[in-house]
């Protein structure tokens, strides 16, 4: 079995807010589907969540900021 890219950095808690995980920022149903995407819609959606997870970060109130 060869190593699925993931943006998992195992800090699974998810932002009541947006609904999106505070750890890799991807929403509940990315994460339920993540092995079932292509390699190339995974590496799509690592490139969008860079941006993603910064949005999230910054609209988090500090306490609960892990970046």
């Amino acid at each position: 079995m060869s190593n699925m890219l993931t943006p998992c950095i195992k800090v699974c808690v998810i932002d009541p807010r947006s609904g999106l995980c505070i750890g890799c920022a991807r929403s509940l149903a990315e994460i339920g589907r993540w092995a079932s995407f292509t390699d190339s819609e995974r590496k799509a959606l690592m490139f969008e969540l860079k941006d993603r997870k910064k949005r999230l970060l910054a609209d988090l109130p500090p306490e609960e900021a892990l970046d």
